[in-house]
């Protein structure tokens, strides 16, 4: 069950929105919404306003609680360029180029909620691990595992 949200030209460069993605990609929708609420930038305002319009519409069309999504799809793209000129020097025209993006989520439900791994998990599987690798077995014949050292 999966629920697309497109947002189209949006009046910033994609490489301003392209700098938070790596952030967001890695947390839930509703965490990233979170986050993203806090951050005093522009193109984070814009991801906090999409983002809680894609979870609007999944929620809405997928009847699914907001913490049981997750990105199945985060892109960037590139929109139309507007043209413009400034006037130059000696009578000529600088181009100016006005980018547009467009930003497309696609968001998957999950049937249940993954649980995170907590730091009493990875003491035991460390544990366990040191546990199985000092089960090895002495080498035969009775000699000592320690280097002889000549004097």
């Amino acid at each position: 069950m999966e629920s697309t949200t497109y947002l189209k030209n949006l009046r910033i460069s994609p490489k301003k929105l392209r700098f938070f993605l790596p952030a967001i990609k890695v947390m839930s929708p509703a965490q990233s919404a979170e986050y993203l609420f806090y951050v005093n930038k522009k193109p984070a305002n814009i991801f906090y306003k999409a983002i809680k319009s894609a979870l609007n519409n999944a929620k809405n069309a997928l009847k699914v609680d907001p913490d049981l999504l997750q990105f199945k799809l985060l892109t960037v793209e590139e929109g139309q360029k507007l043209k413009r000129y400034k006037a130059g020097g000696r009578g000529t025209a600088k181009p100016i180029k006005r980018r547009l993006s467009h930003i497309k989520i696609i968001l998957k439900a999950v049937e249940h909620k993954p649980e995170p791994e907590t730091e009493v998990k990875k003491i035991e599987a460390a544990a366990k691990s040191e546990v199985q690798s000092s089960k090895i077995n002495p080498p035969a014949g009775g000699r000592s595992s320690k280097p002889k050292v000549k004097k």
